[in-house]
């Protein structure tokens, strides 16, 4: 998604300051600037993932003092904290920059340390201030969350973040006592219409250029999405998620099947989730759960896979086919709720559950399709799983694990489960919860 946000620097600390953010990444191997301040090409200040390594850089007259990680982040599943902490007046040269990743201080594997009280380019007047991108281009390519920038002060990641009660991760405190300077500014993201608001009392805010969405997917709860490292099999056609990875765009042509799992995996619980077909591409697609083991063939196939498929409304049990529900195709909503205490499978489409099913019906199964234990399972768990299991259909998967958007567009209704997790456009069953960690903490998935 081509999104960044701007506004103008005016002048301020040129010594001291702090940049503090959460970000999940979508995609590996690929240049995603976070932030960025800059006069012109020989003089600016940028942090961003490069050859997934954390990079910072403060270009001062084309000479350049910098540091990158020793360590890669590759995890699309994860939310990273990330803190860089700029003081050039300390008298120790490896002091001047501390980047940190989840509050622990990284190794840098390059750098090169301004002189001591040095003036670096940041927080000149008049230069351009970006986030999420670099000079128009470069773009963020995942979620950000609770972005800081304090001029004038150095912070350790301890000011920013604190330890989550129910969960256990690391997440943001939701009023950080900060000393924010001139060009300080706090990016909540919690006003959908206004997601460039300056949350800091400077009243800095952002102008927003591009279609960036407001999420549920946040730190405090992770949610799933296709997981781009994982993909189910290797066939020509298997493009990269996008749109944060909820959308699954097959890119079939002839006869492969691409198809992808869920970054979490669940053992026991009840989970749901809902996908919406896009308004081209055929009914190709197979909706369902499997257990995470490579693919030879298409998703329906596996000795552990359960599906069903668009084309014809058939159910698929570890390979076999046989009559199930209606067919489904461009724009219509299937949904998936996997009863993993029971060992049953129920599907929807656009609200109505196939064959009579009704997931609330515990051991009895009423209408659902029966699925091994996961004990039993290659890997132990099931993941939710998307495929092309037609021959020539290239259908579009837009998933909705209750981050509240198929795509980039959001849900008409705003449905969360019983614990008041995720929004979907269908009443989630009772007893049924979004695939997200605080979730799976409650309920051991």
């Amino acid at each position: 998604m081509s999104t960044y946000l701007r506004r103008t620097c005016t002048g301020g600390n040129q010594r001291i300051a702090t940049f503090s953010a959460w970000v999940k990444k979508a995609q590996i191997n690929t240049e995603n600037c976070m932030f960025l301040q800059r006069a012109d090409a020989s003089n600016f200040f940028r942090i961003r993932f490069n050859s997934d390594q954390i990079n910072f850089n403060s270009r001062v007259s084309g000479t350049d003092y910098y540091g990158t990680t020793a360590a890669v982040y590759r995890d699309p599943a994860a939310w990273y904290h990330i803190v860089l902490a700029v003081d050039t007046t300390q008298s120790t040269a490896a002091d001047r920059f501390k980047l940190y990743v989840n509050s622990t201080q990284q190794t840098l594997t390059a750098s090169s340390y301004p002189g001591q009280n040095a003036d670096l380019q940041m927080n000149v007047n008049s230069m351009q201030n970006d986030v999420g991108g670099e000079n128009g281009s470069n773009y963020f390519k995942g979620i950000m969350a609770h972005v800081h920038w304090a001029d004038g002060t150095a912070y350790t990641p301890s000011t920013f973040g604190e330890t989550d009660s129910t969960s256990g991760i690391w997440k943001p405190k939701s009023n950080p006592t900060v000393t924010y300077g001139t060009n300080g500014f706090f990016l909540k993201f919690a006003n959908s219409g206004s997601l460039g608001l300056d949350s800091s009392g400077n009243t800095n805010n952002f102008t927003v250029t591009g279609s960036g969405i407001q999420t549920q997917d946040a730190p405090s709860n992770n949610f799933a999405t296709w997981n781009p490292l994982s993909k189910a099999s290797d066939y020509n056609g298997q493009n990269l998620p996008i749109n944060g990875n909820t959308t699954f765009v097959s890119g079939e042509t002839s006869t492969n099947y691409p198809a992808y799992w869920s970054t979490l995996g669940v053992s026991a619980g009840k989970w749901y989730f809902e996908c919406k077909m896009g308004s081209s591409g055929g009914p190709g697609a197979m909706i369902g759960v499997s257990d995470q083991k490579k693919l030879t063939s298409y998703f329906g196939s596996g000795s552990y896979d359960y599906g069903y498929f668009g084309y014809d409304g058939n159910k698929y049990v570890s390979g076999s086919a046989s009559s199930y529900g209606n067919s489904y195709g461009n724009n219509d909503i299937v949904g998936c709720a996997v009863d993993l205490d029971n060992n049953k499978l129920y599907f929807s489409k656009n609200g109505t559950f196939q064959n009579s099913g009704v997931p609330t019906s515990g051991s009895t199964g009423t209408g659902a399709i029966s699925i091994a234990d996961a004990s039993s399972t290659t890997t132990g768990f099931y993941f939710f799983t998307a495929g092309d299991s037609g021959n020539s259909d290239a259908p579009t998967v837009n998933a909705n694990f209750g981050n509240g958007y198929f795509g980039t567009t959001a849900v008409a209704s705003s449905n969360s489960d019983g614990n008041g997790y995720g929004l979907f456009e269908y009443s989630v069953p009772t007893g049924y919860y979004a695939l997200c960690t605080k979730n799976i903490k409650l309920y051991g998935g």
